[in-house]
């Protein structure tokens, strides 16, 4: 893995139209520093895969990057509705988005498996929701040993995750701590992987429950910190709980959206938009 490189440089290389994009973190370490990066970039025709869409992916949808969300749940934690994607669901704004759902288990077992390189995961869940009529991800099989008939995932193998850590140390490994949720698998599913960081030490402290992620797994190492910001890196910054409340109304309004776009230099899919409005 080499030095740390800006996260401009690590977007460009290793994010392409078209790709499949995993941005996790589940509640902590949301990587919205690259999201926005990515966003600058002009990227289009993305698969978001994320397991609580969150903030993060109401604003790529919003400014038109995603084609496609494999999701577990949608919503503003504590305040309600991400109202950029059910826009983009209900009325096709900026444009039409196909959505691909599973159950919070379902998905994690599906980043498992591609972390594994396995086809599919099981589990037992699915039985009885309208989810299994997604007969291209979602499936059952029979167990051979006992007979039990289980719910088969499809594994995800994203061709690009990033996440934000607290730590990288000067050989390019990486460690985060708190609520890691599928960080570890979501990198380990993926073709590359980048990682913004809140600062490079020479040497990770002892922490109990840390995930260490070795170089090699990586593609690119970021230095940004507040990368998670509105969210929050345990041990260094707070939730900005204002900021999630704020939101509600800003992403209400398409006018009100597109606004709030253009002050921090995120461009909106500007014919798309015009020919939906």
């Amino acid at each position: 893995m080499p030095s740390p490189v800006p996260l401009s440089e690590a977007i460009a290389a290793h994010v392409h139209d078209g790709d499949t994009v995993a941005l996790e973190g589940f509640t902590h370490l949301i990587p919205f520093a690259a999201a926005h990066e990515i966003a600058r970039q002009g990227r289009r025709h993305l698969t978001l895969v994320r397991m609580t869409p969150d903030l993060v992916y109401d604003q790529l949808i919003g400014l038109g990057v995603a084609d496609e969300l494999v999701f577990s749940y949608g919503g503003n934690p504590g305040v309600g509705s991400l109202h950029r994607l059910r826009d983009a669901v209900e009325k096709h704004w900026p444009h039409r988005l196909v959505v691909h759902e599973h159950s919070h288990a379902g998905l994690a077992n599906a980043y498992v498996a591609g972390a594994a390189r396995l086809p599919f995961a099981v589990l037992r869940g699915y039985r009885g929701t309208d989810l299994e009529e997604q007969r291209d991800i979602i499936s059952r099989v029979t167990c051979p040993f006992t007979g039990e008939e289980l719910a088969a995932v499809k594994a995800v193998n994203p061709d690009v995750t990033a996440i934000h850590a607290q730590l990288a140390d000067r050989d390019g490994n990486v460690m985060l701590w708190g609520i890691t949720g599928v960080q570890r698998e979501a990198v380990l599913a993926a073709e590359r992987a980048i990682v913004t960081v809140e600062e490079v030490v020479d040497e990770f402290p002892e922490h109990t429950g840390a995930v260490i992620l070795p170089n090699w797994v990586l593609s690119a190492v970021s230095v940004v910190p507040g990368g998670a910001w509105p969210s929050y890196a345990a041990g260094y910054s707070g939730r900005d709980n204002d900021f999630y409340q704020r939101w509600d109304a800003v992403s209400r309004d398409r006018a009100a959206f597109l606004r709030w776009a253009e002050e921090n230099g995120l461009p909106a899919a500007q014919e798309e938009v015009t020919a939906h409005a």
